[in-house]
């Protein structure tokens, strides 16, 4: 039965609209979706992320991520470099970002930024992973280091207490092979809401209560939603339930080492029957912020 999950994740990357790498975790990976949260923490933050989906089946989806961002000296530019490696099934793609930023201060505490995104995109797909039917089929010989360039771009309004923000990553749809009207790749729009607002519980604010949502869009599949609901304690240790619409229910919890470290992690269970045939999906973070040198420590926070 493992073997169908080959076949099955095949075809969506294969003439069907394709979507970006999903995360359980994307209050804390703002950064991959849009351009405009460069610079938001107001230190050098450094991320790194693993995630394997669907354990236990056969080509199932593999994402590691590495990104950089930090405001630059005291303006109101921010800068951000990142790295994803998404793997699913016989594909592989490796996609590299440089995002710029531009604030405004819109109170005493909040600011809202707009920021662009431009991405080289490397595709590869190896033939000898197909099913054996399709290995010898010459539409499928020639996936070998597919270069695409894109844009994309976003605005994130953002306080010491929430955030809002719409983005679209990549503007320019590709597609890699269209000959006779079939598209065996192609790289669809995707259009982001992401939101999430952080509460006091007690009067000492030793209880923080964040609930988030994000929202994806792109052409050819269903709407998915995203919602999130996080409790963290004294500053220090995070747990939560997530939620994707008719997809997944998860479970999360974070640790904020000392003021530069901090790690997350999540465990997805499917809810619909493709839980029958894998053991869940696994996330994990660390995050590494650089403190000295800049005028204001940011206190732990969601994003």
């Amino acid at each position: 039965m493992k073997k169908i999950a080959l076949v099955l994740l095949f075809c969506s990357a294969v003439g069907f609209a394709q979507q970006d790498a999903q995360y359980t975790q994307y209050m804390h990976n703002t950064i991959n979706i849009n351009p405009a949260y460069a610079g938001s923490r107001g230190v050098m933050s450094i991320f790194g992320l693993y995630r394997t989906q669907w354990v236990g089946l056969d080509g199932a989806p593999e994402t590691s991520t590495l990104s950089l961002n930090t405001p630059i000296n005291s303006s109101n530019v921010g800068l951000g470099f990142s790295l994803v490696n998404d793997k699913i099934g016989p594909t592989t793609e490796n996609n590299f970002s440089v995002d710029f930023s531009y604030s405004i201060q819109t109170s005493a505490t909040a600011k809202l930024s707009f920021g662009i995104k431009g991405s080289a995109n490397i595709f590869n797909l190896d033939p000898n992973k197909l099913t054996p039917e399709h290995q010898g089929d010459p539409q499928f010989s020639d996936f070998k280091n597919k270069f695409s360039p894109n844009v994309g771009a976003g605005v994130y309004w953002h306080s010491d207490k929430g955030y809002i923000g719409l983005s679209v990553p990549n503007f320019i749809q590709t597609n890699r092979y269209d000959d006779n009207d079939v598209a065996i790749f192609k790289e669809q729009i995707n259009y982001y809401l992401i939101a999430g607002y952080v509460f006091n519980l007690d009067r000492y604010e030793t209880i923080k209560f964040k609930p988030a949502i994000l929202g994806k869009m792109v052409e050819g599949s269903p709407l998915q939603l995203d919602a999130s609901a996080n409790f963290m304690f004294n500053d220090k240790f995070v747990v939560g339930v997530s939620y994707r619409w008719s997809a997944a229910l998860s479970a999360l919890a974070g640790f904020q080492i000392n003021k530069s470290m901090y790690i997350g992690y999540a465990y997805d269970r499917e809810t619909t029957k493709l839980n029958n045939y894998n053991s869940g999906s696994h996330e994990i973070f660390l995050r590494f912020e650089f403190m000295k040198g800049y005028n204001r420590i940011t206190s732990p926070r969601f994003f």
